[in-house]
């Protein structure tokens, strides 16, 4: 196996890594000479399903760390781009059997869970690339939409990725392959982020800020917090570091953006991560803001992503296709009906 040096690594442009054609290519001949390619975790296979059909017209995979997350987004854009479901259908897990991650398809947009952490994020996102390779899928945008410490930043704003580092401050994903490492630049689209950041308007409630992010392999000492099971630096220590950082331009913590970034780039897709901040880590460790208040939070991410969509899609950017349940026309009648039908003998 050739070694790649993180100069070598370094080096590679971005646009070595795309297609002209648009198509999502793998970076492993040995997928071709399989028979038949399961995604284990995803409960789903080239042989067994007939992935084009089911997958080919993605353009946008959204990913988020909770099913219940990522459920809720699912149904949050069904009505923002104004998807229909068949009369009595409803959406289903898709990866249900894989009892892993969750994944929902809404016409051309797929919302997956990714679980916590690195590993966890890198699993899914082999598969998923995998997937968007067998569907024949032309120019995914990848998002990943999650919640993060501020750096500088108080809780309930947006912070868009600019660049992604570890907690050594280094740019680019380490990973041990057969007994040797492999350093992957962390980067994402720029342009990306800037048409994402636009998308905001002035009656937001949340500020926007592109910046770099340290990606830890850890929540509690990984990133400097006082409140785990283990701790053996002082909080003179704890405050020292967070402003480096801070001086350093790093603007947010969290733990899936750089495995998120560096496969993408690798895999010539473009992707974008726009976390909410649930706290100024330069403030304290513990999440204060009640669950009412994190719960509206956790949604300002979907509105930047759903904007875009409905950009890229022709659609009205500001504007829901649809304000109440589908072939529902009024929901206050629909209330009653329920009610009476309920009480019916």
């Amino acid at each position: 196996m050739t070694h790649l040096s993180p100069t070598i690594a370094l080096e590679n442009d971005e646009e070595n890594d795309l297609f002209n054609d648009g198509a999502v290519r793998l970076r492993n001949p040995h997928i071709a000479e399989m028979d038949q390619d399961i995604l284990y975790h995803l409960a789903l296979g080239s042989g067994s399903h007939d992935l084009v059909e089911m997958f080919g017209d993605i353009r946008f995979v959204c990913m988020g760390g909770t099913p219940k997350r990522m459920e809720g987004f699912a149904n949050y854009i069904m009505d923002e781009i104004g998807y229909k479901l068949p009369p009595g259908a409803t959406l289903l897990d898709i990866s249900l059997q894989s009892y892993r991650y969750s994944m929902y398809k809404v016409g051309p947009v797929l919302c997956v869970s990714h679980g916590m952490g690195i590993p966890s994020v890198g699993i899914l996102l082999h598969e998923v690339i995998k997937l968007m390779y067998h569907a024949k899928c032309k120019d995914p945008v990848f998002f990943r939409l999650g919640t993060c410490g501020g750096i500088g930043i108080e809780g309930g704003n947006l912070v868009i990725t600019e660049s992604a580092v570890d907690g050594m401050s280094r740019p680019y994903l380490e990973l041990p392959v057969l007994g040797e490492l492999q350093r992957r630049p962390a980067i994402l689209d720029k342009q990306l982020a800037q048409d994402l950041k636009n998308l905001r308007t002035e009656s937001d409630p949340f500020s926007v800020t592109v910046g770099k992010t340290m990606c830890t392999y850890d929540f509690y000492e990984g990133q400097g917090r006082l409140d785990g099971a283990f701790c053996e630096f002082t909080n003179e220590d704890k405050v020292r570091f967070l402003h480096k950082i801070y001086e350093d331009n790093i603007v947010n913590m969290e733990m899936e953006s750089l495995c998120f970034a560096a496969l993408c780039h690798h895999a010539g897709i473009r992707g974008a991560v726009i976390c909410v901040t649930l706290l100024n880590r330069l403030h304290g460790d513990q999440v204060s803001a009640s669950k009412e208040t994190l719960g509206l939070w956790q949604e300002y991410p979907q509105h930047l992503v759903s904007r875009y969509i409905k950009k890229q899609m022709g659609l009205p950017v500001l504007v829901p296709q649809r304000n109440h349940p589908q072939v529902v026309r009024s929901p206050r009648k629909h209330k009653i009906v329920k009610q009476e039908s309920a009480s019916f003998e």
